[in-house]
C-alpha cells in the first residue's frame, strides 16, 4: 500500500514537473499573444495574397516578425526570472541571436531571454558584496551595459549558428510531416495532453514559433491549429449537454458550449474527458480528422489562434483558406460529437439492461452493473466527503479574507471561476475578495487556493505558505462546488 501511495506521489510530482516546464514556457508567449495576433492580421490583410493588398502598409510585416516578437519574448522572459533588470538582460541577450540569422528566432528568443536574466541573477548578489557604499547605482549601470554587450556578441557569434543549424532541421522536420501527410497523426498526443492542462505548453511552447516561421516562407500555417482548433472540444461539450446521464453533467456542459464556441477556452471542457477518459476519443478523432482536410485543402492561418474560438479563427484566416478553415472546425465538432455521443448513449444503453443492438441482457449482469455503478458513486461520495471535512479542519479557526482561483494561465477558466465564485460572496454578505491567478504566481497573502484536481499538486508545490489550504475542484463552472466552499466558509466563522 505504501508503495502505492509512493508511486503516485511520484507521478503526481513529475506530471507537476512537466506542467511547471510547460507553463514556463508558455508564460513568455501569453503576455505577448496580443502582438502576435495584431502581426497576424497585419499579415492577413496587407500581404499580396491578403484581404486588401497594400504593399506601403505590408512593409509592417517583416521587422515586425524578425525583430520585434523575438524582442518580445525575450524581454518576457528575462522579466519572468528577474524583473525589469532581468528583462533588460534578455532583450540585450535575444538582439545577438536575431541579428544576422536568416530565419525568425522566436525560439532563440525564448531560451536566450531566460539564460541572460539568470546570468545576472547569479552575478549581481556577488558584485553587491564587493561594491562599496554609495557607488551601487553607478555599478548596477555598468554592470547591466558590459555584461549586456558580452551577451550580444555570445549571442551573435556563438548562439545564433546553433540555434539557426536547429531551427533548420525543425523546420525541415515539419515540412517532411505534412508533405508525408503525417501531421494528423499529432493529435494522438495533443489531446491527451490538452485534458493534462499542457494546451498552453504545447501551442505556445512549440507550435505558435514553428508556425510562425512557416509564415514567413508560405504566408500561412496549419501548425497554428494543431492545438488551436477549438472545433473538437466544441463537439465534446455539444455531446455531453444531450446526452450526459446526470441533469447536473448537462447543465454544466450546456453553460460550457457557448464559451468554448466563442470563447475559445478549453479549459471549461477538458473536465468532461477526465470524467469518462474513453470519450478523449473523440476530440483525437476530431482534430485528426480537421487536419486532413487542412492538409487536403490548404488550409492554415496567418497568426495565433488563440483563444481557440471559431471568431478567432475567422479574424486569422486569410482569404484563400477561409472556406477550408471553416470547413475543419465543422468536421472536428461533427466528428468529436459523433464519437462522444456514440460513447455516451452506449453506457446509457448498458445502465437500462439493453445490448448494443437493442436486446435485454441478463437481468443479473444488469444488477451487477448498476452495483458497479453504485460502488463508484459512493467512492466519489467518500472522497468528496473526505476533502469536505479536510478543507473543515483546515479552515477552522481562520479567517478567510482573500480566495484565489488557479489555472494554467490564469486568463481563462479561472477568471470564469472567480466571477463565479465572487458573485456567490457578495449574495452571502461575506468580506472576502476573489481573484485569478496563474497556478505559477499565487501571492503570499492568500488564505484559501482552489484549482483544477490536474493542477492540485503543481498549486500545492507553486503556494508560498504549505499551510494555505488549497482546494480542488472538478469543474471550474460548477455552482455547487462553489456553494460548499461557500458553506464551508461561513462555517468557519461561525
Amino acid at each position: 500500500m505504501d508503495a502505492t501511495l509512493q508511486d503516485k506521489e511520484q507521478k503526481g510530482s513529475l506530471k507537476a514537473k512537466i506542467q511547471k516546464m510547460g507553463n514556463f514556457l508558455s508564460s513568455m508567449v501569453i503576455p505577448n499573444i496580443g502582438a502576435f495576433i495584431a502581426w497576424g492580421l497585419l499579415t492577413a490583410l496587407f500581404i499580396p495574397d491578403g484581404w486588401i493588398p497594400n504593399e506601403h502598409l505590408a512593409e509592417l510585416v517583416d521587422p515586425t516578425m524578425t525583430y520585434m516578437l523575438p524582442l518580445l519574448l525575450g524581454y518576457t522572459g528575462g522579466f519572468n526570472v528577474y524583473g525589469k533588470r532581468g528583462g533588460v538582460a534578455g532583450a540585450l541577450g535575444t538582439i545577438g541571436v536575431i541579428i544576422g540569422a536568416d530565419i525568425t528566432m522566436l525560439i532563440g528568443g525564448m531560451v536566450m531571454g531566460p539564460l541572460s536574466a539568470l546570468i545576472f541573477k547569479k552575478l549581481d548578489p556577488i558584485l553587491k558584496r564587493k561594491i562599496k557604499p554609495g557607488l551601487e547605482m553607478l555599478m548596477d549601470t555598468f554592470s547591466l551595459g558590459i555584461i549586456g554587450a558580452l551577451l550580444m556578441v555570445v549571442g551573435f557569434i556563438i548562439v545564433n549558428p546553433i540555434f539557426t543549424f536547429i531551427l533548420t532541421i525543425l523546420s525541415n522536420g515539419v515540412e517532411w510531416v505534412m508533405e508525408e501527410q503525417l501531421l494528423p497523426l499529432a493529435s494522438i498526443f495533443v489531446a491527451p495532453a490538452q485534458v493534462l492542462f499542457l494546451n498552453n505548453a504545447v501551442n505556445h511552447g512549440i507550435m505558435i514559433p514553428l508556425g510562425i516561421e512557416q509564415v514567413q516562407d508560405v504566408g500561412k500555417s496549419v501548425l497554428f491549429l494543431v492545438e488551436g482548433n477549438g472545433g473538437n472540444w466544441f463537439g465534446v461539450v455539444l455531446a455531453f449537454s444531450i446526452f450526459a446521464k446526470g441533469s447536473v453533467t448537462k447543465r454544466s456542459a450546456a453553460a460550457a458550449s457557448p464559451i468554448q464556441l466563442f470563447g475559445g477556452i478549453g479549459e471549461v471542457a477538458f473536465p468532461f474527458a477526465l470524467m469518462k477518459p474513453s470519450v478523449i476519443l473523440g476530440p483525437i478523432i476530431g482534430n485528426g480528422l480537421a487536419l486532413l482536410v487542412l492538409g487536403l485543402f490548404n488550409g492554415g492561418t496567418t497568426g495565433p489562434v488563440s483563444p481557440g474560438s471559431i471568431i478567432s479563427l475567422i479574424l486569422m484566416s486569410p482569404q484563400s483558406a477561409m472556406i477550408t478553415n471553416i470547413l475543419a472546425y465543422t468536421v472536428s465538432a461533427a466528428a468529436s460529437f459523433v464519437v462522444v455521443a456514440f460513447i455516451l448513449k452506449r453506457d446509457k444503453a448498458k445502465s437500462n439492461g439493453q445490448t448494443e443492438g437493442g436486446e435485454s441482457i441478463d437481468l443479473e449482469e444488469n444488477n451487477e452493473s448498476k452495483s458497479n455503478e453504485e460502488t463508484e458513486d459512493t467512492v466519489d461520495s467518500d472522497n468528496y466527503e473526505r476533502e469536505k471535512e479536510n478543507l473543515k479542519e483546515n479552515l477552522e479557526g481562520k479567517t478567510i479574507n482573500k480566495i484565489v482561483i488557479a489555472c494554467d494561465a490564469g486568463m481563462g477558466s479561472s477568471v470564469m471561476g472567480a466571477s463565479i465564485l465572487r458573485k456567490k460572496v457578495e449574495k452571502a454578505k461575506l468580506d472576502v475578495d476573489v481573484d485569478s491567478v496563474t497556478v505559477n504566481s499565487i501571492p503570499n497573502d492568500v488564505d484559501l487556493i482552489i484549482t483544477n484536481k490536474i493542477l492540485e499538486d503543481r498549486a500545492k508545490q507553486m503556494s508560498p505558505n504549505k499551510d494555505i489550504p488549497v482546494v480542488p475542484i472538478k469543474d471550474f463552472l460548477n455552482n455547487d462546488e462553489y456553494d460548499n466552499i461557500i458553506q464551508d466558509i461561513e462555517a468557519s466563522r461561525e
